[in-house]
């Protein structure tokens, strides 16, 4: 099995349960994801945990979460 490595991610703009799911659909979608679990923080920044198989670039990261509509901190 091939090693898995987990990254922590902010996020802007989120404030309730559709926002998180579009979230996780579109950082899903990224090619080697195989886990995301997202700490929602409403008026704050909310927190993504992506499992993946190989390393992400910010830059994918950041296109996955704007194409959900929100905001990668930092990016």
């Amino acid at each position: 099995m091939s090693e898995q490595l987990t990254n922590t991610y902010g996020i802007t703009g989120m404030t309730c349960g559709h926002c998180v799911m579009s979230v996780n659909e579109e950082l899903a979608a990224v090619p080697g994801v195989t886990d995301v679990t997202i700490d929602l923080n409403v008026g704050g920044v909310s927190t993504a945990r992506v499992t993946s198989t190989r390393d992400l670039p910010q830059d994918e990261v950041s296109a996955a979460v704007e194409e959900a509509g929100y905001t990668l901190v930092g990016s």
